[in-house]
C-alpha cells in the first residue's frame, strides 16, 4: 500500500480566532480547541481509522500542536519534530493580514514572504522533508501542525509550488489526507471538520 499522510491542524487559539500570524509564539489552546482535540480524536479512533494502530506519528513541539495531539489519544506515540514548526512571521508575528496589507497593500505571504522571518524557499525545504519522510515506507504518518506548514505539505506532495497553498485554507483541528489517484499524490480528503459538527 502506497503511504498516506494524514494532517491535523491544531484547534483553536485565541490567536488563530482572531486572525492573527502565529508562528513559534506558543499560545495555548482555548477550551473550544481543546473540546475541538477531543473530537477529532473520537473520530481518528472510530472506523475507517480504528486508532491507526501502525501509523506513526510527529507533532511540532509548540504547545498547541502537542496538547492537540495529546488530548486526540496520540501523545505516546507522537515525536517531536522541528520541520512541522510552523512558518517563522518574522516582523509580522502576531499581525492580522489586515493590519500587514495596511503597511503592505497587496501582500500576500505565499508570493511575497516575510521580513526577517523564514524565506519561501526555506519552508518549501522543510515541507518537503516533511513529504520525503512521509514517503520513505510502507506506512500512513500522522502528523499535528499549522495551518501555513501544512497547507506547505499539500502543495509539495502535489508536486506544486508553495504558492498553490494559497488555495487550500484550513481550519483549527481540521483533518486532511494526503494520498493518491491513478499512481499520483492527490488530495484523498481536505480540510474536514465534520468531527466538530454536533
Amino acid at each position: 500500500m502506497a503511504p498516506r499522510i494524514l494532517l491535523a491542524r491544531h484547534g483553536q487559539t485565541a490567536w488563530s480566532l482572531s486572525g492573527k500570524h502565529t508562528g513559534r509564539t506558543d499560545v495555548p489552546l482555548l477550551e473550544e480547541g481543546r473540546q475541538g482535540a477531543k473530537l477529532l480524536g473520537e473520530r481518528l479512533h472510530r472506523q475507517p481509522y480504528g486508532g491507526l494502530p501502525d501509523v506513526e506519528v510527529r507533532t511540532s513541539p509548540l504547545s498547541r500542536a502537542r496538547e492537540t495531539c495529546e488530548l486526540a489519544g496520540f501523545g505516546d506515540r507522537a515525536r517531536h519534530w522541528d520541520a512541522l514548526l510552523e512558518w517563522d512571521y518574522g516582523a509580522y508575528e502576531g499581525m492580522t493580514p489586515a493590519e500587514i496589507q495596511a503597511v503592505r497593500p497587496g501582500w500576500l505571504i505565499w508570493r511575497d514572504g516575510v521580513p526577517e522571518g523564514e524565506t519561501l524557499a526555506e519552508v518549501t525545504a522543510r515541507a518537503d522533508e516533511v513529504v520525503a519522510w512521509a514517503r520513505s515506507a510502507d506506512r500512513d504518518v500522522l502528523v499535528f501542525a499549522h495551518g501555513h506548514i501544512l497547507r506547505s505539505i499539500g502543495a509539495r506532495w502535489l508536486g506544486l509550488p508553495l504558492d498553490f497553498a494559497a488555495r487550500i485554507r484550513l481550519h483549527p483541528t481540521s483533518l486532511s489526507v494526503l494520498g493518491w489517484a491513478y499512481g499520483e499524490p492527490a488530495l484523498e480528503s481536505w480540510n474536514d471538520v465534520g468531527h466538530l459538527v454536533p
